[in-house]
């Protein structure tokens, strides 16, 4: 099984990656919340936290091998749980995922219903399937906390490609977010992304 696959994005599309890693190509699966990230790092180098699958009938004899890919294990991790509630196989979760799976997960576990039927691919019987199955059982992590949404929710386009850069400097996703948000707060008048990174690091250095 792939677990993890570093590459260069050589193209996104509406559900899924080109990932290039040496003289092979790869199509990479991803979360619809993925999408304007991953849009803006076209030509560059990216990792994701995998899961293979085979999708088709075993029955009819076609089964075609499918890479999911992550930006975080964290993600993925809810990825594995999501998809064991009944009526969601993988092609549907990541449709549905168009929101961070930290928010997507808080609702689960606060039963808010309202928004998971806002999520593409979910009706009220999803959402109440969801709640029954999975609520409570989604501790995957410090990023997975009411607190990180506030911040996430108002980040402007800037904001992201500072959270970007610090990425491709090796930041993990979860980290890259609170530096970027600290420095803002602690200094609201930067508004240009590559100022943003600088304050974000002075303050990794000074922590």
């Amino acid at each position: 099984m792939i677990a993890r696959i570093q590459g260069l994005i050589g193209a996104v599309y509406e559900d899924s990656v080109e990932l290039t890693v040496g003289m092979i190509s790869y199509e990479v699966l991803v979360a619809a919340a993925d999408i304007k990230n991953l849009q803006a790092q076209v030509g560059q180098r990216a990792e994701f936290f995998t899961i293979d699958y085979l999708e088709g009938s075993p029955g009819h004899g076609s089964l075609t091998p499918r890479l999911i890919g992550f930006l975080t294990a964290t993600d993925r991790d809810f990825f594995q749980l999501f998809i064991t509630v009944k009526g969601i196989g993988p092609r549907r979760a990541l449709r549905a995922m168009v929101q961070p799976a930290a928010r997507i997960a808080s609702a689960i576990n606060a039963r808010d219903t309202k928004f998971l039927i806002s999520l593409p691919e979910i009706g009220k019987r999803t959402a109440e399937q969801m709640i029954a199955e999975l609520s409570g059982k989604l501790e995957l992590g410090p990023e997975f906390t009411d607190s990180a949404f506030p911040a996430a929710a108002t980040r402007n386009p800037e904001q992201e490609r500072a959270i970007i850069a610090l990425i491709q400097l090796g930041e993990k996703r979860p980290d890259a977010q609170l530096l970027v948000d600290r420095a803002c707060r602690a200094d609201p008048s930067l508004t240009d992304a590559s100022a943003i990174t600088q304050a974000a690091y002075r303050l990794k250095a000074g922590a």
